[in-house]
């Protein structure tokens, strides 16, 4: 059940939508008293989504059976405007993971919902809007995953990370993190790593981001969310989604999942090779090869937003490969050697992603990644 915003939040009190001040808390809750934008003078553009749901989600890793241990959600109207918010805890059944970021213990999330017991209410606050995250593939990924261990399938088709549309508006910020955006939006930040403060900053940042995007006629970075599958090994009795173990944690155990997935090409056209020491470059075209610590689809989705192309195996083209071993004998590895390919592995990778060089022509003014 949805809660008052004055209800203190405890193990019990797990999730609440946000009335507005001083209105009747069992009556339907109206959008937030923010004004809304007026449209640019020549008119919004046609072929901007009509409403968004900011998102944000705290999760007991990076990897692909990580899960997540609190959500929130900041449903938008076409112009950015708040319509309602809403935020829950979620037991993981697992440990909580990094307690020190999103500081929820193991004790808070004992008594939180399962995810299949919120899937309902988040599905409902999703449906028919983009998903608007701040790193959108990460809790793009995560949400679906969580869906599909549930027997259930996302209802999100498309996705804007923030990221790219700051890059894409060329912000002038020293970096992509959450922080530098409020800052330059002069947006407070009152808990950083809370889902509920985080998704309430971020929509407040994206409203005047849409309305800088939509003055200027920019295309919206938006991606489209391809379906993932998952199936259980030991599927509960009578469905296909989790239930409460009498243990709590590691009742069930899932395959990997498999996604349906076809990488988009960049829209920038190849700038050439990576030099070592130097800064990537959007249209650069990236490949990786073996094992990564953060799952493989996350690194190639992170490449795709930041505006690189993902490619599929290594050709004289190729501006770098990611690999954490460079003397296995895989045939991206020793094409690379013959091609003279920089090499570089997953940390160094991850590193450079936190500051891509924009492209110098806007996507669609030359040919493509090359």
């Amino acid at each position: 059940m949805l809660e008052d915003r004055a209800t203190p939040l405890s193990p019990r009190h797990v999730a609440r939508q946000q009335p507005l001040p001083g209105a009747d808390p069992a009556a339907p809750q109206p959008a937030l008293p923010l004004p809304p934008p007026a449209a640019p003078a020549d008119g919004w553009p046609a072929d901007y989504p009509e409403a968004y749901a900011v998102v944000d989600v705290e999760t007991t890793g990076l990897r692909s059976d990580d899960r997540i241990v609190s959500a929130a959600v900041y449903r938008l109207d076409a112009h950015g405007a708040v319509e309602d918010s809403w935020y829950t805890l979620v037991n993981p059944e697992r440990d909580p993971g990094p307690v020190w970021i999103h500081g929820l213990t193991r004790e808070m999330l004992a008594d939180a919902p399962l995810f299949p017991e919120i899937a309902e209410e988040f599905t409902a606050r999703l449906e028919d809007r983009v998903l608007v995250a701040h790193n959108a593939v990460f809790d793009w990924m995560m949400i679906a995953r969580e869906y599909a261990r549930a027997g259930l399938t996302a209802p999100v088709r498309r996705r804007l990370c923030t990221i790219a549309l700051a890059r894409q508006l060329r912000l002038p910020l020293p970096n992509a993190r959450l922080a530098s955006l409020a800052e330059h939006f002069g947006v407070a930040q009152r808990k950083a790593h809370d889902a509920e403060d985080d998704a309430r900053v971020l929509a407040e940042i994206f409203r005047p981001s849409l309305r800088q995007a939509a003055a200027a006629g920019a295309r919206l970075p938006l991606l489209a969310c391809q379906p993932l599958t998952e199936w259980a090994e030991q599927a509960p009795a009578g469905g296909t989604g989790g239930t409460r173990s009498p243990g709590g944690h590691g009742a069930y155990q899932w395959r990997t999942w498999r996604p349906n997935r076809r990488l988009p090409a960049s829209p920038y056209p190849n700038p050439g090779r990576y030099v070592r020491g130097g800064r990537l470059k959007q249209g650069m075209r990236v490949a990786f090869s073996g094992d990564t610590s953060v799952d493989r689809s996350l690194l190639e989705d992170r490449a795709v937003e930041a505006g690189l192309h993902v490619a599929g195996s290594v050709s004289r083209y190729t501006s770098l490969l990611v690999t954490n071993d460079p003397g296995a004998p895989t045939s991206k590895v020793t094409r690379a050697a013959a091609h003279g390919t920089p090499v570089i592995d997953e940390a160094a990778f991850l590193h450079l992603m936190r500051d891509v060089e924009p492209a110098e022509a806007p996507p669609g003014e030359e040919g493509g990644a090359g």
